[in-house]
């Protein structure tokens, strides 16, 4: 009798131990890395998506985030083609999104503000501007909690979430993958988006050093990516080392000033072959600012 005694109390502190509570420095040193590249590859600013993250998961704490690995509360709209997790929320059984791991929850909140035109204006602001992103998010309807940029600037300022805003176009302090202490190699951080697995180009590489780190041909990179010999590779590039998919996780995408067919098909890990059959288009051709683009379905004579 006294065993199984021991053994169940046993059993309650391993479940609690697993169940700890995260505190708001604990979620901060462990996800402020994931939001300083998200900063770089998709410009949102660092102590924005850290901000949010802790707001709207309660620190890491919440049933959504432990579950789905949803860090942003984001639902899943009609569109979503991942993974789903049920739950109670402003009405019963709602419909959230559910992730593989935290990088790509962080991933596609990054996403959902770029790919969506309500959210345009703040890609115009300064990174620095955080006061100007928080004010932005509640009037663009991202929450209906009266107080949300309030809460989201006391965050910010109450642990210098501001500082970690990089300066813009100098991000390779926070960026450097970790250099191996025992030999000459590199060990490269390899990260994963719409279930295909890419790495973040560093200073001075080269396609050819990315394919010989995977044991891959140059042209496999190539090809993966959509892209030639004659293409160059440049710092914070995002590099896919497999195949791209045949569908994005986002139903659509707003075209941004300066973007083209081969920029989007990389942003949203979807090859550029079927976003051009999707869209009727040819890999050449020009998009217009506010262009809808589709990413899941093939664009018919009815969505025009």
């Amino acid at each position: 009798m006294f065993c199984k005694y021991i053994f169940i109390f046993c059993f309650f502190v391993t479940v609690l131990s697993a169940q700890k509570t995260m505190t708001p420095v604990e979620y901060i040193n462990a996800f402020k890395e994931d939001a300083i590249k998200e900063m770089y590859l998709h410009k949102v600013p660092a102590c924005i998506t850290l901000a949010q993250g802790m707001l709207e998961s309660g620190n890491g704490n919440s049933l959504l985030c432990r579950n789905a690995n949803n860090h942003f509360g984001i639902k899943c709209h009609k569109e979503w083609g991942g993974e789903t997790y049920t739950m109670d929320d402003d009405s019963a059984g709602e419909c959230f999104r559910k992730y593989n791991d935290v990088l790509d929850s962080y991933s596609d909140h990054s996403m959902f503000l770029f790919s969506r035109s309500r959210y345009k204006s703040l890609f115009e602001l300064s990174s620095g501007d955080y006061k100007g992103w928080c004010y932005g998010l509640k009037n663009a309807g991202y929450a209906t909690d009266p107080r949300y940029a309030e809460r989201l600037i006391e965050l910010i300022e109450r642990y210098k979430l501001q500082e970690l805003n990089v300066i813009e176009n100098t991000p390779k302090q926070h960026l450097q993958p970790q250099e191996s202490l025992k030999s000459d190699m590199t060990i490269r951080e390899v990260y994963r988006f719409n279930h295909i697995r890419f790495v973040i180009a560093r200073d001075h590489d080269s396609f050819y050093k990315i394919a010989h780190d995977f044991n891959l041909e140059l042209d496999q990179i190539l090809e993966y990516n959509d892209l030639t010999k004659a293409d160059k590779l440049s710092y914070g590039q995002k590099i896919y080392i497999e195949k791209k998919r045949r569908k994005a996780l986002e139903p659509y995408h707003v075209v941004q000033k300066n973007e083209t067919l081969k920029s989007i098909s990389q942003l949203h890990g979807i090859r550029l072959s079927i976003l051009c059959k999707k869209n009727r288009l040819k890999a050449d051709d020009k998009l217009k600012v506010g262009d809808v683009l589709y990413l899941r379905q093939k664009k018919n004579l009815t969505n025009e």
